[in-house]
């Protein structure tokens, strides 16, 4: 027999474990699919320190009963900063054992639209439905490769997240392409692991202030209260009030985002000044192949010649998948909570949702629905939140 859901999740990473916990809260049937903690177990290297402060490195449970300082009481881990890599990778397995008890580690093969259900087919053959899915899969898929680097074979270039130890580089040369924390961080433990390591970074590399793990003052949290990512002002608005960053229009959310740029924490100083080759204000020009070797040009006119280069380049969105998850399998269209008590379908919605084609030479019509008053044109494509018009977006709850 087929089983049903109210909620699949798909992935069992932080964001997919914080989901699914405050779902099951909710007193909702949910499964989850996924590894977990597979991205940080698999995908990222020994030695490695969290860059978030202690307070911002809680998973989240709807009771606050599993936190990072629960943990440190409950395990032989003591509390330290930065976390090492290690102590959250226990951390989440010890959170997703306690609050999220039953995921399945089985992946998922394909979703399907099914009327007001989505069938799931797991790579075991197993088929279940779900009333909504939650895209949780992490950003490793989505691994940025610019295209200079993606011509060179694939023994000389690889990507941050290719690799979980730097052993195998000792007595090699790296150029380490980036100039963000991982970039930085990477270039220390390459160069700790043996390896001589450049760094080749398009801006000059910003150094953050220094950190500690000892409580801020209140004066301090006056000039910067906490909030979840790191303190600041700007960071406790958006944390408190993400749909207001939300309603704004695309063009400005995307030039205000533009202006962010990842930057390296202080205590990372010690280990790469003096120890690697930082190249800064630069940018790869010309890329050869000699004699097994990847020969660099950068702008200055300088030639790196390396047995590897690792790309530190982030990660890029995939605008397809994210129009294929708002349209296919829309989370807020399937799902209604009212009161805390779970409704699907039409017979409890306060939003009744007609299917309006969209044609080339007619926009949707606006939702026949309570709150239309507050119904607006989307601001971008996929922006529809309110499945009764597509191309419309309704900021209540009501359609959201």
């Amino acid at each position: 027999m087929r089983h049903a859901f109210d909620v699949v999740v798909v992935g069992a990473g932080p964001y997919g474990l914080s989901t699914a916990a405050h779902l099951l809260g909710r007193g909702l049937r949910v499964a989850v699919f996924g590894k977990p903690l597979e991205l940080w177990r698999e995908h990222m290297p020994h030695g490695m320190l969290l860059r978030s402060h202690l307070f911002a490195s809680n998973l989240s449970d709807p009771g606050q009963d599993h936190a990072l300082a629960q943990f440190f009481k409950h395990s032989r881990h003591q509390a330290a900063f930065p976390v090492p890599l290690q102590t959250f990778i226990d951390y989440g397995l010890w959170f997703q054992q306690r609050a999220v008890a039953g995921v399945d580690e089985t992946y998922v093969s394909s979703i399907e639209r099914r009327d007001v259900r989505f069938g799931i087919r797991l790579e075991d053959g197993r088929e279940v439905e779900s009333r909504a899915v939650v895209m949780a899969t992490g950003p490793h898929l989505y691994a940025n490769r610019p295209a200079p680097f993606t011509g060179l074979p694939v023994g000389l270039v690889s990507h941050s997240s290719d690799h979980r130890d730097f052993s195998r580089f000792k007595g090699r040369d790296v150029v380490v392409i980036g100039g963000g924390q991982s970039a930085i961080e990477f270039a220390a433990l390459l160069h700790e692991a043996g390896a001589t390591v450049r760094v080749v970074s398009r801006r000059s590399i910003k150094w953050l202030a220094p950190d500690r793990a000892s409580p801020r003052s209140a004066f301090e949290r006056l000039l910067a209260p906490n909030a979840t990512i790191a303190p600041g002002w700007v960071n406790w608005l958006w944390d408190r009030m993400p749909y207001l960053f939300y309603r704004f229009p695309q063009q400005w959310k995307d030039a205000y985002n533009a202006t962010y740029h990842s930057g390296a924490t202080d205590w990372l100083r010690t280990r790469v000044l003096g120890k690697v080759m930082l190249h800064e204000r630069q940018t790869v020009t010309q890329l050869t192949v000699v004699k097994d070797k990847a020969v660099a040009t950068i702008s200055d006119g300088a030639k790196l010649s390396a047995d590897h280069i690792l790309l530190a380049t982030g990660y890029h969105r995939a605008r397809a998948l994210l129009r294929w998850t708002h349209r296919s399998a829309c989370l807020r269209s399937a799902v209604s909570l009212r009161r805390g008590v779970w409704s699907g379908g039409r017979a409890r919605d306060e939003c009744y949702r007609p299917r309006t084609p969209r044609t080339s030479t007619r926009r949707a019509q606006a939702p026949s629905c309570r709150c239309r008053s507050c119904c607006r044109p989307s601001e971008a494509p996929g922006d529809g939140a309110c499945e009764v018009g597509r191309g419309y977006f309704c900021p209540r709850s009501a359609c959201s």
